[in-house]
C-alpha cells in the first residue's frame, strides 16, 4: 500500500532558527512509505545510513537516491536532493565530519540518526527505513543534547509549582500538553497559553540546547501564573499530514485552532481564573496572536514575543542575506537566487491559486494567501484587550523593523506596552555581538527580566469588562 504523496515540507523556522522566523530548526520531510519494519534494526541499516550521508558529502546523488524507495525517488529526485543538501549547508555551514549514530524504533519504522558536525551547528540526519531496508523518509533535525544537560533556570523554584498532563482539543487532532500550576495559591490564578512559532515544535519549543517555553512555564508559575504548553499539530500529527490534502492547510489549522481550544479548556479548569486567561505567542505565534484574540474576545490579553509585522517571505530573504553575510560563498548566493525566484512566485499568487496543491517555499499557495489576507497590524488595531509586545535587540529573525511596525500601528493605544531588550536574541536569551545560529547550541535560558516583566504585566492586568 502506498501513501498519496502530498507532503507539507516546512522549512519554516519559528522552527527555523537558521532561516526563518521561528524558534525551531528546519525540517525537510520527504514522505514515508507505509510498509512497516518488523525486525529490530541491524548494523546493515547503520551502514546504509552512513553510506547515504557519505554519498551526500561527495555529491554522489545517484548513489544516494538509489537507496530511496519508489515514493522517495519520486518526491526527491537527484536535483531536489542537491537543493536540500545545499540549503542545509547554507544554514549551518559546510559539512565537517560524521560524529556518531543511534537507532530508534518510531511508530513501527526503523530510524537511524547520523549526527553530523557542520561549521555552525551539529545536525542529525534522520533516515527512516521501511521493511525492505529502503530509505522511506529523510529529515534534517537539530542534534539534541543529553537530557540531563537541560538545567532549570535560576529563577524557577521547583517547590513553587507542579505539573500535570493536559490534552488540548479532542478527536484525531488532540495534542498532549503540560499544565504548570503554582503551588499553595488560595484562589484561582491567571493562566497563559504558549503559542509556538512556525515549524514542528514540541511543547518546550526546543531549539538545539534550549527550551524557551519550559523556561517561561517554570518561571511564570514560580510567580503565581499557570502556564499551558503543548505539542504543535505539525509535530504531533506529522504522519497524518503527510497523507492529507494540504491545499487547504493554513495557519488557522496549523496554529490558531489549537490555541483557541487551549484557552477555552483552561477556562473550564479547576484553579484557573476564567476571566484571566492570556495568550503568549512567540515568533509566528506572535504574528498570529491578534487573529487568535479576534476569534476569542474573552481573552484577558496578549503577550507578543518577536512577532513579525512584515510578510514571512520577505523575512526569509532578509534572514538569508544576513546568514550570507556571516558565511559568504558562491553556493550560498545560488541558494539566495533560488529563494528570490520562489518569493517572486509567492508575490504573484492570486485567489485562483488557493486550491492548488503545488508547493512554493515548502507550503501550498493557500498558506501564503491566507497570511497575506490577514495583516497582523490591522487585526491588532481591532482588539480591545491589552497587549504586551516584546522584542530582542539582537534578533536577526524578527528584527527592530517589526518592533517598529507594532509601535507605529498601536502607538495611540494606552493599553499597549512595548519593551525592547537590547542584548537578547530571538529566543530572548542574552549574548554579545552579532547573533549567529551557532549560539543556539549553547544551553541558555530566557532572560529573567523578561519573565519578571511578563509576570508583573499579567498580575496587574484587570479582567476585560
Amino acid at each position: 500500500m502506498k501513501t498519496q504523496q502530498r507532503v507539507f515540507n516546512r522549512l519554516l523556522g519559528d522552527k527555523s532558527v537558521f532561516l526563518l522566523t521561528s524558534t525551531t530548526v528546519f525540517l525537510f520531510a520527504a514522505g514515508v512509505n507505509v510498509a512497516l519494519a518488523e525486525e529490530p534494526p541491524s548494523s546493515d541499516l547503520i551502514s546504509s545510513s552512513t553510506q547515504f550521508v557519505d554519498s551526500l558529502v561527495k555529491l554522489d546523488l545517484a548513489g544516494a537516491v538509489g537507496r530511496f524507495d519508489s515514493t522517495m525517488k519520486s518526491a526527491m529526485p537527484e536535483q531536489k536532493l542537491r537543493e536540500v543538501w545545499q540549503t542545509v549547508q547554507q544554514q549551518v555551514g559546510p559539512f565537517k565530519s560524521r560524529l556518531r549514530t543511534r537507532v530508534e524504533k518510531s511508530q513501527g519504522y526503523d530510524v537511524v540518526f547520523v549526527t553530523c558536525q557542520f561549521a555552525l551547528a551539529d545536525l542529525d540526519v534522520k533516515v527512516v527505513f521501511n521493511a525492505h531496508k529502503e530509505i522511506a523518509g529523510l529529515f534534517f533535525v537539530p542534534s539534541q543534547p543529553e537530557p540531563d544537560s537541560f538545567k532549570p533556570p535560576p529563577y524557577a523554584m521547583a517547590g513553587a509549582y507542579r505539573e500535570r498532563n493536559f490534552t488540548v482539543g479532542s478527536g484525531e487532532w488532540s495534542l498532549p500538553g503540560t499544565l504548570t500550576l503554582p503551588v499553595g495559591m488560595g484562589q484561582p490564578v491567571p493562566a497563559v497559553v504558549l503559542v509556538h512559532g512556525s515549524g514542528p515544535n514540541d511543547r518546550d519549543e526546543t531549539v538545539l540546547a534550549n527550551k524557551p517555553f519550559r523556561d517561561l512555564a517554570w518561571g511564570l508559575a514560580t510567580k503565581g501564573i499557570a502556564v499551558l504548553r503543548y505539542e504543535k499539530r505539525t509535530k504531533e500529527h506529522a504522519d497524518k499530514l503527510v497523507v492529507a490534502d494540504m491545499s487547504q492547510f493554513t495557519v488557522q489549522e496549523e496554529t490558531i485552532d489549537d490555541a483557541l481550544s487551549a484557552a477555552a479548556q483552561l477556562r473550564q479548569t479547576d484553579g484557573i481564573d476564567p476571566k484571566r486567561v492570556f495568550v503568549l505567542g512567540h515568533s509566528l505565534g506572535g504574528t498570529v496572536a491578534p487573529r487568535i484574540a479576534q476569534s476569542d474576545p474573552n481573552l484577558a490579553g496578549l503577550i507578543i514575543m518577536a512577532g513579525a509585522t512584515r510578510p514571512l517571505e520577505d523575512l526569509m530573504v532578509e534572514q538569508t542575506r544576513y546568514l550570507l553575510s556571516l558565511n559568504p560563498s558562491a553556493q550560498a548566493q545560488a541558494t539566495l537566487n533560488e529563494l528570490l525566484a520562489d518569493v517572486a512566485k509567492v508575490k504573484k499568487l492570486t485567489a485562483a491559486d488557493a486550491s492548488s496543491s503545488a508547493s512554493i517555499l515548502h507550503a501550498p499557495p493557500g498558506y501564503w494567501l491566507d497570511l497575506r489576507e490577514h495583516d497582523p497590524l490591522t487585526a491588532a488595531r481591532t482588539l480591545r484587550q491589552p497587549l504586551l509586545i516584546l522584542q530582542g535587540g539582537r534578533d536577526y529573525q524578527v528584527t527592530d523593523a517589526d518592533f517598529a511596525g507594532w509601535k507605529k500601528a498601536l502607538a495611540s493605544r494606552p493599553s499597549v506596552t512595548f519593551k525592547l531588550y537590547p542584548d537578547l536574541n530571538h529566543l530572548f536569551m542574552p549574548g554579545e555581538g552579532k547573533s549567529k545560529p551557532a549560539e543556539y547550541m549553547s544551553p541558555g535560558h530566557v532572560a529573567e527580566p523578561v519573565v519578571t516583566d511578563i509576570a508583573a504585566w499579567i498580575l496587574k492586568t484587570n479582567p476585560a469588562p
